[in-house]
């Protein structure tokens, strides 16, 4: 019983998102609605900040929901829906930020950081290379460690 309960409880959180267009925000065009769902998912909620507004349930992700439909029936095309939206609210609600002059920096790092890593182990290899491996004993040396040695 417990284990229905619970694949109940999951199913309906599963369904959580799914739920967030509401049944009024739907177009009646399919061609139009498969366009303003697939700009709702790179738009982030601003008030969620990790759900796109496609999945968030918040007031004002309906609200940029709304507003995309509304553009998109107004004939704008897809890139100019979401560069009004991005001169509204700011870069920050792309959750793929665009390749630009300001966000190279973003989109560079993971190189430049990869490269610095491995020319870090690339320097600190030749450096344990050319280290010296010691002087060999003396015979001498060998005679005292024989003698160290012996039980």
């Amino acid at each position: 019983m417990n284990r229905l309960l619970l694949a109940f409880f999951l199913f309906l959180a599963s369904l959580g998102p799914t739920f967030a267009v509401n049944p009024d925000e739907v177009l009646s065009d399919p061609a139009l609605e498969a366009r303003a769902r697939a700009i709702s998912a790179e738009l982030r909620c601003m008030v969620c900040q990790n759900q796109s507004i496609d999945d968030s349930n918040a007031e004002l992700a309906k609200d940029l929901r709304v507003l995309v439909r509304e553009r998109l029936a107004n004939g704008d095309s897809d890139e100019a829906v979401i560069d009004y939206v991005v001169s509204r609210y700011g870069e920050f609600v792309l959750l793929k930020p665009r390749f630009e002059t300001k966000t190279m920096i973003l989109w560079g790092m993971p190189i430049l950081l990869l490269l610095v890593g491995a020319a870090t182990l690339l320097v600190a290899a030749l450096k344990r290379g050319r280290q010296s491996r010691g002087t060999p004993l003396s015979d001498d040396e060998k005679e005292k460690l024989k003698k160290l040695l012996q039980p």
